[in-house]
């Protein structure tokens, strides 16, 4: 036998040795899988309210601004955590900034800067009541949305629901193309609010009213929504 002979043997009996082996190790194909999913939602009224107050000032000297900005920001602190109680009414700094102001030449002619506070928590009457008693900051947006806790109460409820959802369409599933049962492959579940609320950002003007006034708030409706997706096995 030539060399060329010896050669085309030798790649005949490799090509046979793994076709072999591929068939003795390749999986069987799944048959009779489904893919599926079902959905739960559930509306809710929204039990968190976050405020946001700040306030801006502008002039030719960095300190002088930032100082205007600390007792500001100082005196609106002292008043809300006067009010402040854990869960109902929580004060927090937000943003902070201060920036060089530059004129057309591109040299700097001044200095603005902002400070941010926030109250945040359960108790709305609490939250717009402390608002209104604070003079050095106004009013810049409202939102509303679940606390954690609730988020966490109102999804397990309705996972449950999107989990039963998913099994009765499993079964119809089943039943439809003729087989008894189904058996689980894979599942994921996937949880939301859908549409949460943007802040509202409100335009505080001069009125007749007291500066102290309480803030009129409307939480209004969350929706929780749970999908479960996956795949079954008809049996």
């Amino acid at each position: 036998m030539n060399f060329a002979m010896k050669k085309v043997a030798a790649y005949l009996v490799l090509t046979a040795a793994t076709a072999g082996f591929a068939q003795q190790n390749s999986l069987p194909m799944p048959q009779s899988v489904v893919q599926l999913s079902a959905t739960a939602a559930l509306e809710v009224p929204h039990d968190w309210l976050v405020l946001a107050m700040s306030t801006s000032r502008d002039g030719p000297d960095a300190q002088a601004v930032q100082a205007q900005l600390k007792a500001a920001l100082d005196a609106a602190l002292a008043e809300a955590r006067a009010s402040a109680q854990p869960g109902a009414l929580q004060v927090r700094t937000g943003n902070f900034n201060l920036a060089p102001r530059r004129g057309r030449d591109g040299h700097i002619n001044g200095w603005q800067g902002s400070a941010e506070l926030l109250l945040e928590g359960r108790d709305f009457a609490r939250i717009s009541a402390a608002a209104g008693r604070i003079q050095t900051l106004s009013v810049a947006s409202v939102a509303f949305s679940l606390s954690r806790e609730q988020q966490a109460a109102v999804e397990s409820q309705v996972q449950a629901q999107a989990i039963e959802r998913f099994k009765a369409r499993a079964a119809d599933i089943a039943k439809v193309f003729g087989f008894a049962a189904y058996t689980l492959r894979e599942v994921a579940i996937s949880s939301s609010e859908p549409n949460p609320p943007r802040p509202r950002f409100l335009a505080m003007a001069a009125s007749s009213a007291a500066a102290d006034a309480p803030l009129p708030v409307e939480a209004g409706q969350g929706t929780v929504l749970v999908t479960v997706s996956g795949s079954v096995q008809l049996k």
